[in-house]
């Protein structure tokens, strides 16, 4: 990437978001958010980025995150909605109020960020927004009704902008991780080398995001290539 860019990264405190704050940080100005404060200054250290507690899901936390943005950068060239998290269940068990609230974040707290940042990018005639879905929103799985909605309609709504944004000069990618090794939901047992890592996930987006503004990558599954092999 050879133009510097100014980057706003979601969830950026741990996981896929933090391997991106530390990747983006080599090729510009980064702020990023999340909601553990330690984990934030962890980042914060060991990249050189900005973090910023912030709740995608609280409209005033996004709007002071965009303020942020422009006192500290003086705008935003690259957003990255990474912020996300999981609720699983079977149908005839699930609690509605979870999926609500897992809706807020993962769907609804990117809309209205993305929202807010939209008529920016437009103004100064570019942009990048990379939505981060999951092989969950490609095909259903058991106990999947609440996470897989959410990453479904993130595809969705990505071609949605992705049409409407095209002739802004602004691109809408959407990635759709496979199972990476991470502590999703606390989990530290699904490690496994042969598994994708956090850096696969951020190393292609930042080669999507360092093509030629006339290329457009709409949609992207990441896989590891053979994740059942035995050391």
């Amino acid at each position: 990437m050879t133009e510097r860019r100014r980057f706003l990264i979601t969830g950026g405190s741990q996981g896929i978001g933090a391997a991106l704050v530390t990747a983006a940080a080599r090729h510009g100005d980064v702020v990023f958010t999340g909601r553990n404060d330690a984990l934030i200054a962890e980042v914060a250290r060991g990249s050189g980025a900005h973090g910023l507690r912030a709740d995608v899901s609280i409209p005033d936390d996004n709007a002071r995150t965009v303020e942020h943005c422009q006192k500290m950068m003086g705008g935003v060239d690259v957003l990255i909605n990474n912020a996300g998290f999981g609720y699983y269940a079977e149908i005839g068990a699930l609690d509605v109020e979870m999926m609500k609230n897992l809706f807020a974040t993962n769907v609804f707290g990117l809309v209205d960020l993305s929202n807010r940042l939209v008529p920016l990018m437009k103004t100064q005639g570019h942009g990048d927004i990379v939505n981060l879905a999951s092989t969950s929103g490609m095909k259903g799985n058991k106990t999947g009704t609440a996470y897989g909605a959410s990453k479904w309609a993130i595809r969705g709504i990505s071609q949605v902008w992705q049409a409407e944004l095209r002739p802004f000069g602004i691109r809408v990618v959407c990635v759709c991780p496979s199972e990476v090794q991470t502590h999703w939901m606390g989990r530290t047992g699904r490690n496994n080398p042969n598994k994708l890592y956090a850096q696969d996930i951020a190393d292609t987006i930042m080669a999507g995001l360092n093509m030629p503004r006339r290329v457009l990558w709409p949609e992207l599954a990441v896989f590891a290539n053979n994740p059942w092999k035995e050391e």
